[in-house]
């Protein structure tokens, strides 16, 4: 989940009163030219300029307990099984009436001490992640594990410098890769939320062999698969003891997918080996990476049924030589347009992925801007 621009297309803005106050100046993408709709997405400012919009509207239904005044996430801890926690963010998009939470983080309770899942998208979270968890548990932290790159999965780690902060390779080098950018855009979005952020990249290592990695803190035994799609290195957390599984990137629940690292293909090929993987462990809840915690996988039928949609209506416009602007205005399926973020996040999807579709059917000398 991104909502953020590469590190060449974005501009240096570290200023909290700048970036709560000024959004920045926007073309509505409604009124673009289609080769100017090229331009602004080749430099990635088509998704700015729809968030830009988007953070100034009312918030919808998002984080009862978000207290703006003294930047308190009013984070809860959700029990989902035997020492097993949720942390759920809002279904929404990076806004300052949400902190930038939207991501569902989580902890394990086990005899060894706790096992903390995605740290939140700034050092304030951290912090209030660190102390929910003190609250719940005298059980002390241990390790924390990072499920993929994006920024909420990792800027939190300041608050827990102190632990073992484990990540995959490819994972490690995609924070390390992007993490100034990260910091950039979550600042310009967020405001005062995100002061004293700076990115704490993992320190531990996984390597999960293609069968998967048992895993164990204590007496625990986790499952870990990696997968990919939703980025280069997509983790999967199993407990079998609860029956929860922590999906990370790869599922959505009544959310659009973000798709700024997405492969499609290859997204929906792990979606169909996880689900015998959940079905096999006796899942009875799916976390999401952001969206509601379901007892069910319809989280990831979700998610199946809008990437087979977009793959399938993606290169038929292709086909067809559809340009941005044609693909912007499309009509989506109802379904798809009742989730949560589909203004901002549709823009994003078409910015980061439908140039690859024009390239594969037009090849790469007649796509456009060549």
């Amino acid at each position: 989940m991104r909502a953020w621009t590469d590190a060449a297309t974005m501009p240096t803005i570290r200023s909290c009163t700048e970036a709560a106050g000024r959004p920045g100046a926007a073309l509505p993408w409604a009124t673009l030219s289609s080769t100017l709709a090229a331009a602004l997405t080749a430099a990635l400012l088509l998704p700015s300029a729809a968030l830009a919009q988007a953070a100034a509207a009312p918030p919808p239904d998002s984080a009862p307990g978000v207290d703006l005044a003294r930047l308190d996430h009013g984070l809860r801890a959700r029990s989902l099984g035997e020492g097993v926690y949720v942390v759920e963010g809002a279904n929404d998009d990076f806004r300052p009436a949400n902190g930038c939470n939207i991501i569902n983080t989580g902890f394990v309770v086990t005899d060894a001490g706790v096992l903390v899942i995605n740290t939140g998208p700034s050092r304030r979270y951290g912090e209030q992640l660190r102390a929910l968890i003190a609250r719940t548990t005298a059980q002390p932290l241990r390790q924390v594990i990072h499920l993929n790159l994006h920024p909420d999965y990792f800027l939190g780690n300041q608050a827990f410098a102190d632990l073992r902060r484990h990540a995959t390779a490819a994972t490690r080098a995609g924070m390390a890769r992007e993490a100034a950018a990260y910091e950039t855009n979550l600042y310009r979005l967020c405001g005062d939320w995100m002061k004293g952020t700076e990115a704490l990249l993992p320190d531990a290592e996984l390597t999960v062999p293609a069968g998967g990695l048992r895993w164990r803190l204590g007496a625990r035994e986790f499952e870990l698969h990696e997968l990919r799609g939703h980025t280069d290195s997509d983790l999967v957390l199993i407990d079998r003891r609860s029956g929860v599984a922590f999906a990370g990137g790869l599922v959505f629940t009544d959310r659009v997918p973000t798709t700024p690292h997405a492969q499609v293909g290859a997204w929906l090929a792990s979606l169909d080996r996880l689900r015998p993987l959940l079905q096999a462990a006796g899942v009875r809840h799916l976390v999401p990476s952001h969206g509601p915690v379901r007892s069910d996988l319809q989280g990831l039928t979700q998610t199946q049924a809008f990437l087979r949609w977009l793959d399938g209506a993606f290169t038929d416009w292709a086909r067809q030589g559809w340009d941005m602007n044609e693909v912007l205005r499309a009509p989506v399926p109802a379904e798809f347009r009742a989730w949560a973020a589909f203004q901002t996040e549709w823009v994003r999807n078409v910015a980061h992925l439908y140039p690859r579709y024009e390239h594969q059917v037009l090849g790469p000398s007649r796509a456009p801007g060549r």
